[in-house]
């Protein structure tokens, strides 16, 4: 395969434990993974090796409201937050914090967020993310579990931190707001003992106490990031210094062979979740380098509107934010009219038969895509997605509209984000999360009950990791770390496909297969994946158990497409009463099946009946996590009695 070397051959089953496949690595890392940097142990000295390179940079920016409207963005370099992550930092510590102390922080990303992560990380003091899109049920859970002495939160999280009392207050002595502090607060705050400072206040609060940083190692804990999870309790899953620090050597290597190396005068636009890993490391790798952090006002219909202000050099994204930028796009450009509409397909056919990115765009980029770029803010040349599975169609088309790499990888907390990113240029990696990262091994092994060989010459199985990026186990939950963490190897629980271009393709997920009653095993991630195929759906989730033989669905049908085959079959009503239209069950019926025969799908993976449902699948109902990954038992428990109707009359 190319892009990738062989450091280990495969191994048939034995002990017990299925067939392995070969172990591989990226390519770029052949004479071995990046050499650590001297001087650089923490997650502090990151940010501290930054401030004595970058003082005057500018670092951290928001967006400055005056009467009312959103001006530029102001900015704080990295002299002057290093200044106040200092008193922030001897301030946590004169409330009687020390090093392996755990601080929480809540709320969207803003310059506050990681200046208090800064003094987290100077102190040697665990920082814990508290979900900003998890309910105070989980809050809670987290304080209590974490054991939380202190909690940073943005002004208008401090009511639903408060909630969390008394249940909390077993640990928790301190709330600091990033803004201002009411009176009521104060007072709700004292009946519990519990001290509560508006920003301002705690800046001084340790007066002019310095308190002496401890010595850090590259094992210590920095954090423990919480994973939303499809069942149960978050788990906390515990991130060294050294996962970070590995992570972030690999993709600089990784950055600097394919010709995109960061440099100081990049900017990041932060607007996805500090508190998950994805941005994390993002964001330590942009400090690294002493380039440019724009935080967003943390109100999605406002994000294009500061990405236009901020102009970002690279940015990050799920595939549900790039799929309403898709949308966008394709309006502007079929309305652009025949001239450019034919340009973009001779771009776009271009590109597809391999000529490079630069190449291909060249000829329309002023005619066609300038608006599209601008709109982008115009200068960015990367975009990377990741947190979930990109469909194809929308990765091959902002590849070539937005005149930027898009770049989709995989990772998961557990494996400190990036494990996976596929290369620019390779438009045979479309569809897949391209090779390995320069700082981990990986091989595939055998799932025999879902008929996955890792030995076969088209290897497939359950991605398993290995590499100093890891997590260093679940928080208080040993029994969890020793069911993922075999050998050294981590499980990740999802099945890959190698690719003859070195590149792995997700193409299933492990534990999301059940019997029917006829003894036939289900994989249904993978046949979600291909009935989401068909475009008159936005999402689908299918059901079926051993007491049943067939198939059952809940989709949620795609509006625009709904609505045009109403109008083109003279059928009239909103789009809620075509979901309950018994013709238009019908036409997404026939859609599935279509899609089914075109994929030879077996008689049993055939969906029989299927829900339309006009409320996307969401997080407000805990239907997804906020990585939009779907919460089976909890859509179960919610359409119970819709599956029971299906089946009942499906009989």
């Amino acid at each position: 395969m190319q892009n990738v070397v062989e450091v280990e051959p495969g191994r048939p089953a034995a002990d017990g434990r299925p067939s392995v496949g070969p172990t591989y690595r990226s390519a770029f890392a052949r004479d071995g993974f990046p050499p650590p940097v001297p001087g650089l142990d923490s997650c502090y000295d990151i940010f501290r090796m930054a401030v004595e390179k970058y003082p005057d940079n500018r670092m951290l920016g928001h967006r400055e409201i005056v009467d009312g409207k959103a001006g530029a963005y102001v900015w704080k370099t990295y002299r002057e937050v290093f200044d106040i992550a200092s008193k922030i930092g001897n301030s946590i510590r004169s409330c009687g914090l020390a090093k392996g102390s755990h601080c929480g922080i809540y709320g969207a990303n803003c310059p506050e967020w990681i200046i208090t992560m800064e003094a987290c990380n100077a102190h040697g003091i665990y920082c814990v993310p508290l979900y900003d899109t998890l309910g105070a049920g989980a809050v809670e859970f987290i304080l209590c579990h974490a054991e939380v002495e202190i909690a940073f939160a943005e002004e208008k999280k401090i009511e639903l931190l408060l909630k969390t009392l008394p249940k909390s207050n077993e640990f928790l002595k301190t709330i600091v707001s990033f803004g201002k502090v009411t009176q009521e607060q104060k007072e709700e705050a004292s009946k519990y003992e519990l001290s509560i400072y508006s920003w301002d206040e705690f800046l001084s609060l340790a007066a002019d106490q310095e308190f002496d940083l401890p010595d850090k190692e590259k094992t210590d804990i920095c954090t423990i990031m919480y994973t939303s999870g499809t069942t149960g309790d978050p788990k906390g899953v515990l991130i060294s210094n050294a996962s970070i620090i590995c992570l972030i050597a690999g993709v600089d290597r990784l950055l600097n062979r394919v010709n995109e190396k960061l440099a100081e005068s990049d900017v990041y636009m932060s607007y996805l979740p500090l508190a998950h890993i994805f941005d994390r490391v993002v964001e330590e790798l942009f400090i690294f380098h002493g380039a440019s952090i724009g935080f967003w006002r943390g109100d999605v219909k406002l994000l294009v509107e500061d990405i236009g202000v901020l102009k970002p050099t690279i940015m990050c994204a799920v595939p549900r934010v790039l799929d309403r930028i898709f949308s966008g796009l394709q309006a502007k450009i079929s309305s652009g009219g025949f001239i450019k509409s034919t340009l973009f397909n001779l771009a776009y056919k271009l590109m597809m038969r391999g000529a490079k990115h630069d190449e291909a765009a060249a000829i329309c980029d002023k005619v066609v895509f300038s608006k599209v770029k601008e709109g982008l803010g115009g200068n960015v040349r990367v975009i990377l997605s990741g947190a979930a599975p990109l469909a194809t169609h929308v990765e091959e088309y902002l590849r070539v509209v937005t005149c930027a790499h898009v770049l989709q990888g995989y990772g998961l907390t557990e494996t400190c984000a990036g494990s996976f990113v596929s290369l620019p240029n390779q438009m045979s990696m479309i569809g897949t999360v391209g090779p390995p990262v320069p700082n981990i091994d990986v091989r595939l092994e055998s799932v025999p009950e879902m008929d996955y060989d890792a030995l076969a010459s088209t290897a497939r199985g359950e991605i398993c990791i290995k590499g100093e990026t890891l997590f260093s186990g679940y928080y208080k939950r040993e029994d969890l770390t020793k069911e993922v963490l075999i050998d050294g190897w981590f499980h990740t629980g999802d099945i890959g496909e190698w690719q003859p271009d070195g590149s792995m393709k997700i193409i299933d997920r492990k534990k999301n297969i059940f019997k029917l009653s006829q003894g036939e095993y289900v994989a249904v991630e993978n046949l979600e994946n291909i009935y989401g195929l068909v475009s008159a759906i936005d999402s689908i989730w299918i059901y079926g158990n051993s007491f049943e033989s067939f198939l059952v669905s809940v989709v949620n049908p795609n509006k625009e497409a709904l609505e045009s085959w109403a109008a083109a079959n003279g059928i009239s009503g909103d789009f809620e009463s075509l979901c309950q239209n018994p013709k238009a069950k019908e036409y997404i019926l026939g859609e599935l099946s279509r899609i089914g025969k075109e994929k030879k799908l077996k008689g049993f993976e055939f969906i029989k009946d299927v829900h339309l449902e006009p409320v996307p699948f969401d997080m407000d109902r805990d239907l997804i996590t906020p990585t939009y990954k779907k919460k089976r038992p909890q859509l179960l428990k919610y359409y119970q009695g819709v599956i029971d109707q299906m089946y009942k009359s499906a009989k």
